[in-house]
């Protein structure tokens, strides 16, 4: 049997965990945005926390919680920093952070499953980038390309997926959509893993 690849595997999840999956994923991300935040003073974080708390809130009682999900996106809009703006590294995962919360937001609002798989690759491609502009940066192209792939932050975020998909998987063959125990326990593995997706560390853990 076929070995599935992360983002076929996402699509294989049913609509809801695909979901779940997305924004556990931003939720790692946010670090990259408070760090840039905190060292630059642009932007907001408040509006990304308030984005993804809704979510969170709406995801396990979709039927009682009622979520602006275009005005969360024009909020998110409004604090996203450009690289124009700013000469220095930590421009572009924030971004990432930021058009991945936008993109989560965007699936939601049109109950699409292809954006969810989109953050997925958000997620993977800030890592690809901050290697690149960073260690990376010094190589010649040749040497590039696989100098990332067998990168151990590279293979920390593939990993992580997998596994996440891994406990969503199981997840969705308990309940056919995520309960407010299960939403919980994945906030508590964001908290848990303590780190972003490039490794910055979280600095306010979020409920």
């Amino acid at each position: 049997m076929a070995v599935l690849n992360t983002f076929e595997r996402i699509r294989a999840l049913p609509s809801a965990y695909q979901r779940l999956f997305a924004l556990y994923l931003c939720q790692r991300m946010l670090p990259n945005y408070e760090l840039f935040y905190q060292v630059t003073g642009f932007g907001d974080p408040k509006p990304l926390h308030g984005a993804l708390n809704a979510c969170w809130d709406w995801l396990w009682q979709p039927q009682k919680v009622k979520v602006n999900f275009s005005r969360w996106q024009e909020k998110v809009d409004d604090v996203t920093p450009s690289e124009h703006g700013h000469d220095m590294l930590g421009v572009y995962p924030a971004m990432d952070a930021c058009t991945a919360i936008s993109t989560l937001l965007q699936g939601l609002l049109d109950q699409s499953d292809a954006e969810m798989v989109s953050v997925a690759k958000i997620s993977q491609a800030t890592v690809n980038k901050f290697i690149e502009l960073t260690e990376a940066a010094e190589l010649e192209p040749s040497q590039r390309a696989g100098f990332i792939r067998a990168h151990e932050l590279t293979q920390y975020e593939i990993e992580v997926q997998q596994a996440a998909l891994s406990y969503f998987e199981q997840l969705a063959q308990v309940e056919p959509t995520p309960t407010q125990t299960m939403v919980k326990q994945v906030q508590a593995m964001v908290a848990e893993e303590g780190v972003s997706n490039i490794g910055i560390e979280t600095a306010n853990p979020q409920d």
